[in-house]
């Protein structure tokens, strides 16, 4: 017999209100028309950086494998002087940001993948491939009987290239078809745009995630399919820790000296993300998002450019403008993850299971006080 429901306590978190808001389908940001426009209009742009970046660590991962200096690995394999001008010039993708964020999930940890690549059978895998990539390399033999971590640490970053390529084309999918969608006039709210994301989410969660190199015409599995990997727990769970919530501390903006303690030691209690971000240092030289926001702004569509330029500053903050847009966005992202991990149906009337789900979203609220989510529900201009 299903039991009465309880009655909601509102004192139960200081976040309630968006716990409530999460169960019954809404984001943890206010759905009103121009932060339709934003989210939207900035996933769009998103959607094409992320499948570019996604192409070019899949190819930095197979075509580069134990290439210890790959002076032309953003290049995807087509080197020409027209090119190289415009990477010195920076008139290119910055695909820098994108390995910003494969070192951040592979420092972070998290997921099967990172239990697997401290596996046996993972180590047995990586020295054959190790073997046949040096086989005709004195040199690299020498290295390898010196420093016998050290290549196998070489193959471990490949595998996490692999991976982030292939979430990102899942998530390149996700966002380029919501724009469309919002194009038709299908997508009207930023509820429907949570729902979209989970749909996609939830569909390709059980999505294999594999690892394969061929070197001398033999191919060589690094994250094999019989390992079990898949999109959701071992790549978009590790991805949401490691970027939206722990990231790592901006070079410039705190002091890594130990003495002066402005750096937790301790790895969990990280709060740097893109949920924290604070979108003005973000939009400064030398901080790495702003390689991405650089990114966005070739692909942002006509209407959202437009209401860019309706601001005080018009374009002259371009960059920070598209930060905080993303960062609304990623707060409708995360809200679709919680959605989706959600352990019991969120509409459910066991009162056991109603406790489970709040504990659930409680915890992650937790984590939450401390960023920008009381920002993004103030009005956009």
């Amino acid at each position: 017999m299903t039991q009465a429901l309880p009655k909601p306590d509102q004192a139960s978190h200081p976040l309630q209100p968006f716990i409530e808001q999460l169960l019954r389908g809404e984001a943890m940001l206010p759905d009103d028309p121009t932060n339709l426009i934003e989210v939207v209009g900035i996933l769009k742009s998103y959607g094409v950086v992320l499948d570019a970046y996604a192409h070019n660590l899949k190819y930095v991962a197979t075509d580069q494998f134990l290439v210890l200096f790959p002076f032309f690995k953003y290049f995807n394999g087509e080197v020409t002087l027209n090119k190289l001008l415009r990477h010195w010039w920076h008139d290119r993708i910055n695909y820098e940001y994108a390995e910003y964020c494969m070192k951040g999930m592979l420092w972070h940890g998290g997921g099967g993948l990172d239990a697997y690549l401290d596996s046996d059978d993972f180590k047995a895998r990586c020295e054959r491939a190790i073997q046949a990539k040096i086989r005709h390399n004195p040199l690299l033999q020498g290295l390898h009987r010196l420093f016998p971590d050290f290549l196998p640490e070489q193959v471990r970053q490949s595998a996490y290239y692999s991976a982030l390529g292939q979430f990102w084309t899942v998530m390149s999918d996700i966002f380029l078809t919501l724009s469309d969608r919002y194009d038709a006039g299908e997508l009207t709210t930023i509820p429907a745009v949570v729902e979209h994301i989970k749909a996609g989410l939830v569909a390709d969660a059980a999505l294999p995630v594999n690892f394969a190199v061929t070197i001398g015409g033999d191919r060589y599995e690094i994250l094999p399919e019989s390992q079990g990997l898949t999109f959701l727990a071992d790549t978009a769970i590790p991805y949401v820790e490691a970027v939206f919530f722990r990231g790592g501390p901006f070079l410039g903006t705190v002091s890594y000296n130990a003495q002066a303690q402005q750096i937790s030691p301790d790895q969990g209690r990280f709060q740097y993300g893109a949920l924290y971000a604070d979108p003005l240092p973000v939009g400064g030289a030398g901080i790495p998002p702003t390689l991405l926001m650089q990114d966005m702004r070739h692909f942002i569509p006509d209407y959202l450019h437009d209401y860019y330029r309706q601001g005080l500053r018009g374009e002259d903050d371009l960059r920070v403008q598209i930060c905080i847009s993303f960062q609304k966005s990623m707060f409708c992202v995360t809200s679709a993850a919680l959605q989706g991990l959600l352990p019991h149906a969120a509409d459910t009337t066991n009162a056991d299971e109603r406790a489970a789900n709040q504990a659930f979203l409680a915890s992650w609220m937790d984590r939450l006080m401390t960023s920008r989510i009381a920002m993004v529900q103030l009005p956009s201009r």
